[in-house]
């Protein structure tokens, strides 16, 4: 089972979860806009999928993982992403060098007038599969245990811990669509069939407060097996 830090849906202990007030705004600082913008326009220079960036937050330490707020994951998961993919130096992203020569990468910079657009199309993430569907609506599957990235060990995965081993019933096929276990380590999309998947919360957890609850979770078929 993962036991990575970032794994924390389900997890006890953590407090009460705190929703904002209606009227809050959407950006609790002005800080946090500039991140979430500077985020989505490195983003579209081409150097990383969605998938890698996400992975790129999750394996921050989990001593950094724990003491950053969303956003400073956001942050330090990209710059991790700009050293190693080579679009900038350590150096540079301190600010210690810089230069007036344009960087290779400036005629792929996502100009104001694109961003309305491009946030608009979203990522889509739908591809063709060549195999049928193995499973259909009303079908029951488990999903696998250990939980875990098959493919990469330690790697990114979209199959949480707590639903280890879970007997749920397929709702919906989404159809064909890219395998993030793949894609956020450069081994190409390997597209795979997404179900939506319906977990009675007595599956979940030994003592769920309203055992007739369902969580539905959005589940590659590579994650299942028949129950």
């Amino acid at each position: 089972m993962s036991l990575r830090v970032h794994d924390m849906g389900g997890r006890l202990g953590d407090g009460p979860v705190r929703p904002d007030p209606e009227d809050a705004p959407v950006f609790a600082e002005d800080w946090h806009g500039r991140a979430l913008a500077v985020t989505l326009a490195a983003g579209a220079l081409g150097q990383w999928t969605l998938d890698t960036s996400r992975h790129a937050r999750e394996r921050l330490s989990p001593k950094d993982y724990s003491r950053f707020s969303y956003y400073e994951k956001w942050i330090a998961g990209l710059a991790d992403l700009l050293v190693e993919n080579g679009v900038l130096t350590r150096k540079e992203l301190m600010g210690e060098v810089g230069g007036t020569a344009p960087h290779p990468l400036a005629g792929r910079m996502m100009k104001a007038d694109a961003v309305a657009g491009a946030l608009a199309r979203g990522g889509p993430s739908a591809r063709d599969v060549e195999t049928d569907p193995r499973f259909g609506p009303g079908d029951m599957v488990r999903a696998l245990r250990p939980t875990g990235n098959r493919m990469v060990p330690g790697g990114h995965t979209r199959l949480p811990s707590y639903a280890a081993g879970a007997r749920g019933r397929i709702l919906r096929h989404h159809g064909g669509h890219v395998l993030p276990d793949a894609n956020a380590h450069g081994l190409g999309e390997c597209p795979d069939h997404l179900y939506a998947v319906a977990f009675p919360a007595s599956e979940l957890w030994a003592d769920p407060e309203n055992p007739a609850d369902e969580v539905i979770l959005d589940l590659w078929q590579c994650y299942l097996e028949p129950a």
